[in-house]
């Protein structure tokens, strides 16, 4: 089966996060992949990456019709303005969580434990969910840029996923995440075309 348009397109730019991509759904694959791509100098590069992947949730934000922004958006019971925050969210907090490691700021009565989706607002519009994607940016820009140096030093975090990784695989492992809501926006898209 062919890759999707989107994701062809994607590639060129973003080739470390969409390889995860692909073997997201399998654990060992992943992991190593994770490994393989986010070792020691990659941070500036896996930053660009992320830049491309937030130049393709903008794009696709952008040509969603407002009505779709309350559809159902492929995650729990919740709409697309709200899956769409979440991701902008995890996008702050997974890579965030890694440069605080970095930086050697791990809080001591931190929870290691990664908890469950926070959906966004229910009635986000286009607007809003846009300045939080802007937000997520410039937070990643910021952490990444504390990760650069430390990307195999182990993080404390732990998803119930994929478990524990090291600081650089948790700035290439947000893209992974990103890359399924993107998934989830082509797919209702063209639903709503079809």
């Amino acid at each position: 089966m062919p890759a999707p348009a989107w994701l062809g397109a994607l590639e060129p730019r973003a080739p470390d996060v969409v390889a995860c991509w692909l073997v997201a759904d399998r654990l060992r694959p992943l992991r190593r992949e994770l490994r393989r791509r986010a070792g020691p100098g990659t941070a500036a590069g896996v930053l660009g990456q992320q830049e491309a992947v937030a130049d393709a949730l903008e794009a696709v934000l952008g040509a969603v019709p407002d009505e779709l922004l309350r559809a159902p958006g492929g995650e729990e019971d919740w709409n697309v303005a709200q899956t769409f925050a979440h991701a902008t969210g995890s996008r702050r907090w997974l890579v965030h969580a890694a440069a605080l490691t970095a930086a050697g700021q791990w809080p001591a009565d931190a929870p290691p434990q990664v908890r469950p989706g926070v959906p966004g607002p229910a009635d986000a519009d286009r607007a809003t969910l846009l300045m939080l994607l802007a937000k997520s940016r410039g937070s990643m820009a910021t952490s990444a840029a504390a990760i650069a140096g430390h990307e195999t030093e182990r993080s404390p975090l732990d998803h119930p996923l994929v478990g524990k990784l090291r600081c650089g695989e948790w700035l290439l492992f947000a893209g992974v995440h990103d890359l399924m809501h993107l998934e989830q926006l082509h797919r209702l898209a063209g639903e709503l075309v079809a």
